[in-house]
C-alpha cells in the first residue's frame, strides 16, 4: 500500500510539474490532434477488425460464459467507443470539397533566420527570395535616437559585443550610440552556433555574406520593404530608463516611419498599443493590429484589422468570427508544415514563420480529407 500511495502521488505531482512547465507544448499536442485524430481513429478501427478473429476464436473455445464474456465485453465496449468516437471528434481539415480558404500568406520572422543571421539584410532578402509576402522585426533604439533592429534585450548572443567590447556588453542594447553599433558584426554568430538543428545549407558565397552582416535599421529595412511591396510588423521596445528616448520613443518611429522611409502606410501593422490613438491620428493608413483576443465590438471600436496571436491561441471559431467583422488573423510562431496546414484548414489569412522557404511549397494542407 506504501508503494502504491508512493507511485500514486509521485505520477500526480510529475503530471503537474509537466502541466505548468511545458504548458505550451501540452497545447500543441491537443492542437495535433485536430490534424492527426481522423488517422488514429482509422487505424484503431483497423486494429479492431485485426484483432476480431483471434478474439471470437479464444471466445469460443472457452469453457465458461464467464470467460467468454471476459474476453468479449471489454472488445465490445471498445468498439463501441469507438463507434461514438466521430460524435465529439472535431478536424478543420476534414471538409468539403471547394470549402477550403486562400493558403495563409508568409511573414518571415526575423527574416529568415534559418538561412542567414536574424534581423540582418541579407535575412530579410532571403525572405524576398523565397517568395515571403511580409516581413516581422524587433525595434529598439539607440542612445542617440536611432532605431535599429534587434530582439534580445542586450547584444550578446547574436553580435560580437563580448570580442569588442567585453566591459559593457551585458549593457541593454540602447545604451549604445549607433556609431558604437555599426562597429559590430551581426553574423558570425550565426555559422557558429546554429541556431536551429535543421538549418537550410549555404554555399561559401553565403557564408561569405552572412558572416559580414551589420546591425540593420529601421530606415533600411522599410526602404526594403518598401522596394519589394511587402508588409511589415514589429514589436517596438520602450528604451530602458534614463534613456533620452524613453518618454518619445513612439514619436521618433513615426518619425522615421513617416519622413525617413518613404514605405506606404498600408504595409504596416501597427502592433504597439501605447499611444494607438494618436498614432492613428498621424498614420491613419496604418493597419491597426492588436496581440490579443478581444470582443468584436472593441476591436471595431479601436479600428483594429488584424489579429496577432500566438499559434497555442488557434481557433477556427474564433478566426471565422473576427473574419466576418473584417478581421483577419496573424498566427505565430508557424514552423512545422502540419501546423501550417492546421493553420491554413482554420482559416487563419497569414502567418509569422521562420520557415518561408519550407511552407512556400506546400500547395495544398497535410491530412486534408
Amino acid at each position: 500500500q506504501i508503494g502504491t500511495f508512493l507511485v500514486l502521488g509521485f505520477s500526480v505531482t510529475a503530471l503537474f510539474i509537466l502541466s505548468v512547465l511545458w504548458g505550451d507544448q501540452w497545447k500543441t499536442v491537443r492542437l495535433s490532434f485536430q490534424i492527426t485524430a481522423p488517422y488514429l481513429h482509422i487505424g484503431a478501427i483497423t486494429l479492431m477488425v485485426l484483432l476480431s478473429w483471434p478474439v471470437a476464436l479464444h471466445a469460443i473455445r472457452a469453457d465458461k460464459k464467464v470467460v467468454q464474456v471476459i474476453i468479449v465485453g471489454p472488445y465490445l465496449a471498445i468498439l463501441l467507443f469507438l463507434f461514438l468516437i466521430p460524435l465529439g471528434m472535431y478536424s478543420p481539415c476534414i471538409r468539403e470539397m471547394g470549402t477550403l480558404g486562400p493558403k495563409p500568406a508568409l511573414i518571415g520572422h526575423r527574416g529568415a533566420p534559418m538561412l542567414a543571421p536574424e534581423n540582418t539584410e541579407m535575412s530579410f532578402q532571403k525572405t524576398i527570395e523565397h517568395g515571403g509576402d511580409g516581413l516581422e522585426t524587433d525595434v529598439t533604439i539607440s542612445y542617440d535616437g536611432v532605431p535599429f533592429l534587434m530582439h534580445d534585450s542586450t547584444l550578446r548572443r547574436t553580435t560580437n559585443i563580448k570580442e569588442v567590447y567585453p566591459n559593457v556588453s551585458a549593457q541593454n542594447a540602447a545604451l549604445f550610440s549607433w556609431d558604437t553599433l555599426q562597429e559590430l558584426n551581426a553574423g558570425t554568430w550565426f555559422l557558429k552556433d546554429k541556431p536551429f538543428s535543421y538549418m537550410g545549407s549555404l554555399s561559401r558565397a553565403e557564408q561569405e555574406q552572412a558572416m559580414n552582416q551589420s546591425i540593420y535599421t529601421l530606415s533600411a529595412f522599410l526602404r526594403l520593404a518598401e522596394s519589394q511591396n511587402k508588409l511589415v510588423i514589429f514589436d517596438l521596445y520602450r528604451p530602458p530608463e534614463k534613456h533620452p528616448y524613453r518618454n518619445s520613443w513612439i514619436n521618433r518611429t513615426l518619425e522615421v516611419i513617416l519622413n525617413e522611409s518613404g514605405i506606404r502606410p498600408h504595409l504596416v501593422l501597427w502592433l504597439e498599443n501605447d499611444m494607438r490613438s494618436f498614432v492613428q491620428s498621424v498614420a491613419p493608413g496604418f493597419q491597426q493590429t492588436v496581440g490579443s483576443k478581444a470582443p468584436v465590438e472593441d476591436l471595431l471600436m479601436d479600428n483594429i484589422v488584424k489579429l496577432n496571436l500566438a499559434y497555442t491561441e488557434m481557433s477556427s471559431e474564433d478566426i471565422r468570427k473576427y473574419a466576418e467583422a473584417n478581421i483577419t488573423t496573424n498566427l505565430y510562431v508557424v514552423n512545422e508544415p502540419w501546423l501550417f496546414s492546421l493553420a491554413w484548414c482554420s482559416g487563419a489569412h497569414s502567418v509569422t514563420t521562420d520557415a518561408v522557404h519550407t511552407l512556400k511549397n506546400l500547395s495544398q494542407p497535410l491530412f486534408l480529407m
